[in-house]
C-alpha cells in the first residue's frame, strides 16, 4: 500500500515538473485511481505516468523533498510544437485598449474603448488653453477669457477670435483687450486672395504690389493694410471723409505733407503714408495689435459703449467708433471676407446703421 501511495505521489509531482501547471480531468481520475487502489491495498496494477515518457520515471529532489513547485513556471520556454496556454508571448501590433491601473493618473478621461486618436477626436471639448493651428495664437487671456476663435466665420466669431473677446470690457467698465502681436493672428495671403474673381479685394487689384511692398518695408501683412483700405474706403482712391480724411487709407490732413503735386489721394503716397503712420502706432502700443487696429477707427482704452455712441447724439453721426470694427477687420477683411455682404453680415452692434 506504501508503494502504491508513493506512485501516485510521483504521478502528482510529475505534473508539478511539467509547465503546465494544472492537472487535466483525465490526469485526476489516474492519480484518484491510484489513490483508491492504494487504499484497497491492491498489489499489482500498472501506473500510467501522466507526464512524459512511460519509459522515464519520475525522479524526486535530490534534497528529498517531494513536489517542489518551480519558481518561474511562468517563463519556461516551450518547445515549438507545445500547446502549453502558458506559451512565452510573442509582440503584438494588435493593441488592445484596456483601461490603465488606477495608479496611473496621466489619461483619467481617456475613452479606452477606442485608440487615443479616435477617441480623442470624439470628445469635441475644446481645450481653450492651448492654441490651435489655423486659429489666433492667443488662446486665452487671465481677464478676458478664451477666445472662442473657431475656423467657421460668423456673425461674431472667427479664427481671430470672437467679437466679445475682441471688444472685452466695451460693457463693462471700458474696454480692454487681450494682448495680441501681429505675429498672433491668421491672415491670408493678399496676392493669394486676388487671385479669387469673388475676392472683395478686386476692388484694390490696382494697388496690390503698393500693399504688399510697404507692407514687407514695415512687417506688416499686404492684407492688412488692404483691409485698411476696405474697412475705411471700400479701396476708393478718391475717397473723402466726414472729417476731411484722404483716400484709400483715409489718413487725416494733418498727415498731408509732402503729397506729390499736394494730392494727399495719390495711391502711392497714400498707403505708404497710412503703412507708416500703422508701424508708429504699433510700435508706440508696444506691439498691441488690437489697439493698434482699433486706434485707427479712434478706439482708446478704457472707451465704453456710451463714449463710442455718443456723436450720433450731437449731429455727428459718423463720427461714432464703429464697435464692429475689429471683428470685422480680422475675421473679415483680412480672411478674405466681405465683412458688409457677408451673410449674415459681420458685427452685432452696427451702430453706424442709424447714420443713414
Amino acid at each position: 500500500m506504501k508503494l502504491a501511495l508513493v506512485l501516485a505521489a510521483i504521478s502528482a509531482c510529475a505534473l508539478a515538473h511539467d509547465g503546465r501547471g494544472a492537472l487535466s480531468s483525465g490526469d485526476r481520475q489516474e492519480v484518484a485511481r491510484h489513490m483508491r487502489l492504494a487504499k484497497k491495498g491492491a498489489a499489482h496494477y500498472s501506473v500510467r505516468p501522466i507526464h512524459g515518457s512511460a519509459t522515464t520515471p519520475s525522479r524526486r529532489s535530490k534534497t528529498k523533498r517531494q513536489c517542489r513547485q518551480r519558481d518561474n513556471v511562468a517563463t519556461a520556454t516551450p518547445s515549438p510544437s507545445s500547446s502549453s496556454a502558458q506559451a512565452a508571448p510573442t509582440e503584438s501590433t494588435n493593441v488592445d485598449w484596456a483601461p490603465p491601473d488606477q495608479g496611473n493618473q496621466k489619461n483619467n478621461n481617456q475613452d479606452w474603448s477606442k485608440p487615443p486618436d479616435q477617441a480623442s477626436a470624439d470628445q469635441g471639448n475644446q481645450d481653450w488653453s492651448q492654441p490651435v493651428a489655423g486659429l489666433i495664437k492667443v488662446a486665452t487671456d487671465a481677464v478676458c477669457g478664451a477666445s472662442g476663435a473657431t475656423s467657421d466665420i460668423s456673425a461674431t466669431g472667427g479664427p481671430n477670435g470672437k467679437l466679445d473677446w475682441l471688444n472685452c470690457g466695451l460693457n463693462a467698465g471700458g474696454w480692454s483687450p487681450p494682448y495680441v502681436t501681429i505675429d498672433d493672428v491668421v491672415t491670408v495671403s493678399l496676392s493669394d486672395a486676388v487671385k479669387d474673381s469673388s475676392s472683395p479685394f478686386q476692388a484694390c487689384a490696382d494697388y496690390v504690389d503698393m500693399f504688399e511692398q510697404y507692407g514687407n518695408e514695415n512687417g506688416i501683412p499686404g492684407i492688412m493694410l488692404a483691409s485698411f483700405a476696405m474697412q475705411e474706403s471700400t479701396c476708393n482712391k478718391n475717397a473723402v471723409g466726414g472729417n476731411g480724411e484722404q483716400g484709400l487709407m483715409q489718413i487725416t490732413v494733418d498727415k498731408c505733407g509732402g503729397a506729390p503735386g499736394g494730392d494727399c489721394k495719390e495711391p502711392n503716397f497714400n498707403i505708404r503714408t497710412g503703412a507708416k503712420y500703422f508701424k508708429g502706432v504699433l510700435d508706440d502700443n508696444g506691439g498691441d495689435l488690437l489697439k493698434s487696429i482699433a486706434g485707427y477707427n479712434g478706439w482708446r482704452s478704457g472707451m465704453t459703449f456710451a463714449d463710442a455712441t455718443a456723436a450720433q447724439y450731437t449731429g455727428q453721426c459718423f463720427a461714432q467708433n464703429n464697435l464692429d470694427y475689429l471683428h470685422q477687420f480680422l475675421n473679415g477683411w483680412c480672411q478674405n471676407v466681405d465683412a458688409y455682404q457677408h451673410n449674415p453680415p459681420l458685427g452685432q452692434y452696427f451702430n453706424l446703421a442709424v447714420c443713414g
